[in-house]
């Protein structure tokens, strides 16, 4: 008789490394600021996916520490971007019971834009579904410098992996299961580096524009493959 096994649970934490939007509009013959419009699709894409496989958590790495160093130009249209489609969709997300929360160092962003997110992180702030949540302004270096600063100010003598973890952004928020980066790079680009240090990896060739429902899920697919052990032997 064929030995019964558990289905596999999907990643209660999926993270992702949007990236490519530059170059799939060089391949279109278009400037790169059409490649973060059409981007967004792929955005709504995913966050709709992973509320349809019962993902708790989603977070989205939306624009980097370094990423100031583009064109000044590319730079002030992503925060527009964001700022007006954060306005536009925030209802929606909340009325399909969406948390949306930030990470990152905000002081340093438009003063429309942080308007933006606090009011958005204040309409979801009750809801109990998908919470998303989008790194801006972000860097692993950067948080994990933030967090020995808090550290110090508070006075804290015994520093424990513990005290450390419940002084970064992500305080809250359980470590991704699963790091999807798109576009066929291989790197992590200083996105969550204490948290990702036992997520399980999968990278794709595919341009985050054209990422599909079909690739998220090929992407669980993949993570339901592994075999997790955390250090430990099988």
């Amino acid at each position: 008789m064929k030995e019964k096994t558990e289905p596999k649970q999907n990643p209660a934490h999926i993270a992702i490394i949007m990236d490519g939007n530059g170059r799939w509009a060089n391949k279109q013959g278009l400037p790169r600021i059409a490649g973060h419009q059409e981007g967004l699709k792929a955005t709504r894409i995913a966050v709709q996916a992973a509320k349809d496989c019962g993902v708790k958590y989603l977070t989205l790495y939306s624009f980097s520490a370094e990423n100031w160093k583009r064109p000044e130009e590319e730079v002030n249209f992503l925060f527009r971007l964001m700022e007006d489609t954060l306005r536009k969709e925030g209802e929606e997300l909340h009325q399909n019971n969406v948390k949306v929360l930030f990470i990152g160092r905000r002081d340093e962003l438009p003063q429309e834009l942080k308007d933006t997110m606090k009011n958005i992180e204040k309409l979801t702030y009750d809801n109990t579904g998908l919470n998303l949540i989008f790194a801006i302004n972000y860097g692993g270096r950067q948080e994990i410098t933030d967090a020995v600063q808090k550290i110090m100010d508070s006075g804290e003598k015994n520093i424990t992996e513990d005290v450390i973890r419940k002084n970064l952004y992500t305080a809250d928020i359980p470590f991704p299961d699963l790091i999807i980066r798109t576009s066929g790079e291989k790197r992590i680009s200083n996105f969550l580096l204490w948290q990702g240090a036992y997520a399980e990896f999968y990278f794709t060739p595919v341009l985050w524009p054209a990422f599909t429902e079909a690739d998220f899920l090929k992407a669980i697919g993949a993570y339901h493959r592994r075999h997790r052990r955390f250090g430990g032997a099988s």
